[in-house]
């Protein structure tokens, strides 16, 4: 049996037809939105000070500006003259450039085994300095294969003897902990030594 078209909804409400689509929110309260008795009026080329807002818009509009709403929770709000698009382009790139300087901090790993020699050992206590001096994390575990896991004991010497060496860059954030065939230790940057 055949069912009969479904009905399309009056007036073409389309939610994927771009011409429907609600015009967003501008982020600030710019010129007619503020709805505020006064503003506190900052900006270029203007005298500070508390207006009327109506007043306000004139001037900015004389000086074919915007009017943003930059501090809403001010008494009264503190509303600024300025080119709008330009503003949120300053915005926007400023924010850019935050996270751009934000060096984001990753966990590195060392491996060890039970029976490590002294000479890996340095060598790999070494690395872990510089990511540490970097700010990076470091997790130091020791992989026990096959019967080897009945030396836990000297994967825990191992990992204490690691955090020892790199007590002055490092910390451990626990006592060294196994899970499964792995026994491991993280340790954190100090904060006095981060570039």
């Amino acid at each position: 049996m055949a069912f009969p078209p479904r009905p399309r909804p009056a007036g073409g409400n389309n939610r994927f037809n771009p011409r429907f689509q609600r015009q967003q929110e501008p982020e600030h309260r710019i010129n007619e939105r503020i709805r505020v008795p006064q503003v506190r009026l900052v900006g270029d080329n203007v005298t500070v000070g508390v207006y009327p807002t109506q007043e306000a818009l004139r001037i900015a509009q004389n000086l074919e500006l915007d009017l943003v709403e930059i501090s809403p929770q001010a008494d009264p709000p503190v509303c600024k003259a300025i080119d709008y698009k330009k503003f949120l382009y300053e915005k926007k790139r400023k924010e850019k450039e935050m996270k751009a300087n934000a060096k984001q901090s990753e966990v590195k790993e060392i491996r060890f085994t039970p029976g490590t020699d002294e000479h890996d050992f340095g060598f790999k206590a070494k690395h872990a300095e510089g990511f540490l001096k970097d700010g990076n994390k470091v997790k130091a575990y020791v992989q026990f294969k096959g019967r080897a896991i009945q030396f836990k004991e000297r994967g825990e010497l191992v990992l204490l003897k690691f955090a020892e060496r790199l007590a002055e860059v490092g910390q451990p954030e626990a006592l060294p902990k196994l899970e499964g065939k792995r026994m491991f230790l993280m340790l954190t940057p100090k904060t006095g030594k981060k570039k």
